[in-house]
């Protein structure tokens, strides 16, 4: 008897992908889904800078593996409620085996929360602050190898900068780099992978 497989899985399988997801399904959603893919909404980019934050000297996978747990300690990603969480909570964090209990990273995130807050006044929203630095337009680059790729660029270093000075903390031109790679301010996907030209 024969195997039969769907038009959907057909394409998932014949697809050219950049490498870097792998073979893991949830690496794979997360790329043929949501990298790169420029976003407007203020909690996404809250999201991302707390997960990115995580991320700091781990793998992506090991935080994408995370992302639901981190989705119920964090209050869905609302910046306003981890703007208030007390002592206790950082506490109640620590003990929390499904997010990384990096006690600075923690720490980190409810300031960073709360430096979120302070932008989002200032500029109406943090999507304004964040694509005010490219004029609103996604900036698409054009590789053909992933080793081409930076880990920072000039452009990250300056809103790392600018962020540091604001008050943020763990969040570098590398992980500013991320960020902008995850939330779509940059299409880093190499040119002949199939998200390269559908976000294009």
């Amino acid at each position: 008897m024969g195997i039969y497989i769907s038009n959907k899985m057909e394409e998932r399988i014949t697809l050219k992908r950049c490498s870097w997801c792998g073979r893991d399904d949830l690496y794979i959603k997360y790329h043929d889904e949501e990298w790169g893919v420029p976003s407007f909404d203020d909690r996404k980019q809250f999201e991302f800078l707390v997960l990115e934050s995580a991320q700091a000297g781990l793998s992506w996978i090991t935080i994408l593996k995370k992302r639901e747990n981190y989705r119920k300690a964090y209050d869905n990603f609302d910046p306003a409620s981890v703007a208030s969480f007390d002592e206790e909570k950082v506490q109640e964090l620590m003990k929390n085996e499904g997010i990384i209990r990096n006690e600075r990273k923690i720490r980190a995130s409810i300031n960073n929360a709360r430096k979120f807050l302070e932008i989002q006044r200032e500029f109406g929203g943090f999507c304004n602050y964040i694509w005010g630095f490219i004029d609103n337009k996604p900036i698409i680059n054009c590789w053909s190898s992933e080793s081409e790729i930076p880990a920072k660029t000039e452009l990250s270093e300056r809103i790392s900068t600018d962020m540091k000075k604001r008050g943020f903390q763990f969040l570098g031109p590398v992980i500013m780099y991320s960020h902008m790679q995850a939330t779509g301010l940059v299409n880093d996907h190499i040119k002949d992978c199939f998200r390269y030209k559908r976000i294009k």
